[in-house]
């Protein structure tokens, strides 16, 4: 399908900016420039969102804690912002935690997690699960149910949110109930056919994830699953999942080959492919409507679990 008009023009506008490169900055300098905030769209208002700090491995982790209308316990859906391992934080995701804490009926914990380089792998995943562990001990403390726990993120965030899935697994932790994956990172490499078609000109470009994973991963290797969850042996018996992707977007297909191994090993995938739409959408509800379709989605699947 071709490229979806508004996208086309949040495309064009970012190359008339004339911004540079991702990957010629600094992650310090990443951080300030990087602002898409006017094309998420107005927040809604949440019934109420608060900021506390939890513990995790190497200190305290923020999280920003938005609940919806209702009689709780509610059930708890704990978020991961994407931005590469690198960038983003709590504001970047703050209209979609919004959306989904209304749509779900969900408690949603956005996560504020260590960011590399300065705490390269695994800090960012190690926080992640520590966020899911502090949720099913205190929940009684946020009105949650912690019977009844789903895990969400974008990009890098996705990656999160399927290792935490990983984790809790292997370390016989907290019972996950479903994970939501938009757009995720699954594997360290650059060779799928959605890399070489979307390499450079629709956002996320090859050469930014690049310096993205160099900065996260340092002298590690990219091969162990809680980087690169789709190396892992054995998938089965994970929580089921939305696999969310985006036709032009590099990590379109390994975000599908994750569905498929979650699928070939029995666990229940839904796996949406909007067509015509770029990397970083769930963002840019503001302007693209598919944006809220994708919360909107995801709300359905959470509310055929809980």
């Amino acid at each position: 399908m071709a490229l979806h008009p508004a996208a086309k023009l949040i495309l064009e506008q970012m190359e008339v900016s004339g911004a540079p490169a991702m990957s010629t900055l600094t992650p310090e300098e990443a951080r300030i420039s990087t602002d898409i905030s006017m094309l998420a769209g107005v927040p809604e208002e949440v019934a109420k969102v608060e900021e506390t700090l939890i513990p995790g491995p190497a200190g305290e982790i923020p999280v920003r804690i938005y609940t919806p209308e209702g009689q709780g316990p509610f059930p708890a859906l704990v978020y991961y912002h994407g931005g590469g391992w690198v960038i983003g934080n709590l504001d970047v995701v703050d209209v979609p935690c919004r959306q989904l804490a209304n749509r779900t009926g969900c408690v949603v914990i956005s996560v504020d997690y260590r960011l590399a380089p300065e705490h390269p792998f695994p800090a960012p995943a190690e926080d992640a699960y520590a966020a899911v562990e502090w949720v099913a001990e205190n929940g009684d403390s946020i009105c949650v149910d912690s019977s009844r726990i789903a895990v969400a993120g974008d990009s890098a965030g996705g990656n999160l949110a399927a290792v935490v899935c990983l984790m809790a697994k292997d370390k016989e932790g907290p019972k996950i109930s479903y994970q939501i994956l938009f757009y995720p990172v699954t594997e360290h490499s650059y060779d799928t056919i959605s890399y070489h078609e979307n390499a450079e000109g629709y956002f996320l470009t090859k050469d930014s994830m690049v310096w993205f994973w160099n900065h996260y991963l340092q002298e590690e290797s990219g091969e162990h699953p809680y980087a690169s969850p789709l190396r892992a042996k054995d998938v089965s018996g994970l929580p089921p999942a939305l696999v969310v992707t985006a036709e032009y977007d590099p990590l379109r297909d390994e975000g599908e080959a994750y569905a498929k191994k979650l699928f070939d090993a029995g666990v229940g995938v839904t796996l949406k492919r909007y067509e015509g739409l770029i990397h970083g959408f769930v963002w840019m509800s503001g302007v693209l409507p598919q944006g809220v379709e994708a919360i909107e989605l995801a709300a359905e699947e959470l509310q055929g679990i809980f």
